[in-house]
């Protein structure tokens, strides 16, 4: 569990001045020193080997050493057969090669080359130049490699820019040890490195590193900035503390700051996550009243959230406002607002949207024309959907496992599961993945049609993929299973539900329950009714109801009454058909029950 962060109150923020880190492709700075502690630089002669040869030489040299390393694939097999006289060693010729070679890379190598040959040590002036070079070009686990191989110790402030390169490439972790580092030095980074390290564990979700670097900071007497405030609002939202991440929105905006329009967006988001839209109108009126106006990704975050809580018509309403203000929605939009209508059932609005994006010059793409075909699918509109699958590959489109699956899910929904089978053995021809959603569509598709056999030999080829089945597709097999009373096939696919970890839902329980009545095994589903209800799992009223109306035509109408009373207690009625058949076969049989029976009856009404 993430660690609270300290009080928000009273904070004093600051804008930094940043540090700009070299060009990546900037050549390695010529600083060093020999063995014997001599300083060197361009113009300085090496000491040791000025009797070999003269400067000029020397450059010439080394720029020709540079050139192969450059251009010939193995030269180290050949280097020292090409230049018997050169002490590759020696630190200022090792330089002189660095000027002339602008690859970071091949200086790495270069360097690991010299570093194993006999007797020569790492210089340590030369190893924090190729540090810092792969830190320039954003190289972090080159950086980190070599540091393990050198066991070299940067400087401070080489180590604040590894920290940024560390959260740039994602290793979140490991800047977080480098900060560790820098604390056992007696040394705190500039604000900047604080903010790049919260930018990183904002983009790596770890809410967790967040507050413990901003307890750090605190701690150490960083006075932060507005930048690490929406670092803390974006936090807040990754956890879904929306409110805690508005109230210090409201905090950091009563001081006279303004974060940036991704908090904004975060918390806007969150909102329609959480259907407060009264909230996310008033972020709106906020961030206009900041002169911080909404742009396409703000409008886009709200329709995109509203979409996705199946407040469509709110999230296409917002849509057409956002047209009439001016703005111009992109190929995401569009393809957010398409499927949302698709979802809907609303075709024709869809379409329209659709011409209309292509009218603006924007070309749909893969998310676009997969979202239509959905929408073409979900209505069984194949024709529709044959074109415009056609048109999407002829547009250069490659076929996908979801492009197939939303195809097969189609059909499989309108009962053409033999077509969708032919789609799913052509994936295997293609060579395009089936996925869980592959399966469990054609699993469901053949058994609502009644084709357990298929329906079951899917399941098993499921499992063996190491795929998951869902919920639905074990529960209309369960269902169709119990229908043909093979009770104890169903039993046992409704224990390996359990044992993977799917979930049952209720009418997996109603299904084998009434089955194992109608096939006479009344003791056991009588048995299954009292651990349903013992687990606090309510059987539907139409469960009830058939209970009765088996146990009562089989003669064991002291087991209907038993079931009649949990229904009852449960705070089910008796449906009149069901009372009459009930209180007939009770008077039929002399029932000293019917009395008692009927005052229930009438009672529970």
């Amino acid at each position: 569990m993430a660690r609270s962060p300290p009080s928000f109150t009273n904070l004093i923020l600051r804008r930094p001045t940043p540090r700009t880190l070299q060009n990546p492709n900037s050549q390695i700075r010529n600083i060093g020193a020999s063995n014997d502690g001599t300083e060197f630089n361009q113009q300085n002669q090496d000491p040791i080997n000025s009797n070999r040869y003269d400067n000029q030489n020397f450059i010439e040299i080394a720029r020709e050493v540079s050139k192969i390393i450059r251009t010939r694939p193995r030269w180290e097999q050949t280097i020292l057969s090409d230049f018997p006289t050169i002490n590759f060693g020696d630190p200022h010729f090792f330089r002189e090669v660095l000027m002339h070679q602008k690859n970071v890379f091949l200086s790495l190598r270069f360097f690991n080359w010299v570093s194993s040959q006999n007797g020569v040590l790492p210089d340590s002036l030369l190893c924090n130049e190729i540090f810092t070079g792969l830190v320039e070009a954003k190289a972090a686990n080159a950086a980190r490699n070599f540091l393990d191989s050198t066991k070299f110790g940067p400087e401070p402030a080489c180590l604040e820019a590894y920290i940024q390169c560390l959260c740039g490439n994602g290793l979140i972790e490991e800047a977080n040890d480098v900060f560790d580092q820098l604390k056992r030095m007696g040394k705190w980074p500039s604000l900047v490195t604080w903010n790049s390290a919260l930018l990183g564990a904002i983009r790596a979700r770890r809410t967790d590193l967040v507050w413990k670097l901003y307890v750090d900071m605190i701690e150490c007497g960083v006075i932060v900035d507005v930048d690490t405030i929406g670092y803390l609002i974006q936090a807040f939202c990754i956890e879904e503390k929306f409110i805690k991440g508005h109230e210090l929105l409201r905090q950091v905006l009563e001081d006279g700051h303004v974060p940036s329009k991704v908090s904004f967006n975060r918390l806007m988001s969150g909102f329609c996550k959480d259907r407060c839209y009264n909230k996310v109108s008033i972020l709106l009126h906020t961030m206009i009243a900041k002169n911080h106006a909404p742009d396409i990704y703000t409008y886009q975050e709200i329709i995109h959230g509203l979409c996705k809580r199946k407040m469509r018509h709110e999230g296409f309403r917002i849509f057409n406002d956002l047209k009439d203000r001016g703005y111009v929605p992109d190929r995401v939009m569009y393809t957010t607002m398409i499927n949302g209508l698709c979802k809907m059932k609303w075709l024709g609005d869809a379409r329209k949207l659709w011409f209309e994006m292509i009218q603006k010059g924007i070309i749909p793409s893969e998310y676009t024309y997969n979202a239509l075909i959905y929408g073409f699918c979900k209505t069984g509109q194949f024709n529709e959907v044959r074109k415009l699958y056609k048109e999407m590959c002829d547009r250069g489109y490659s076929k996908t496992t979801v492009s197939y699956n939303t195809m097969i899910s189609g059909l499989c929904l309108h009962g053409r599961v033999e077509e969708a089978h032919a789609l799913f053995k052509q994936m295997d021809e293609n060579g395009i993945t089936r996925d869980s959603i592959t399966y469990n569509s054609l699993v469901q598709g053949f058994c609502k049609e009644g084709k357990i056999v298929e329906g079951t030999k899917y399941l098993y080829e499921l499992l063996e993929q190491g795929l998951q089945p869902t919920t639905s597709s074990c529960t209309v097999l369960i269902e169709k299973l119990c229908q043909l009373g093979h009770m104890d096939e169903a039993k046992t696919l409704w224990k390996d539900m359990q044992d993977r970890g799917v979930k049952p839902v209720a009418c997996n329980n109603d299904s084998i329950l009434i089955g194992l009545s109608e096939q006479g095994y009344v003791a056991e589903g009588i048995e299954w009714l009292a651990t349903m209800l013992k687990s606090r799992l309510k059987p539907q009223k139409e469960t009830f109801e058939r209970l009765v109306q088996v146990l009562s035509q089989g003669d064991k109408l002291d087991d209907a009454l038993l079931v009649l009373g949990y229904m009852f207690k449960i705070g089910y009625a008796l449906s009149e058909c069901v009372c009459h058949s009930l209180v007939n076969r009770l008077c039929k049989d002399n029932s000293h029950h019917v009395e008692t029976c009927i005052g229930d009856i009438l009672q529970n009404g």
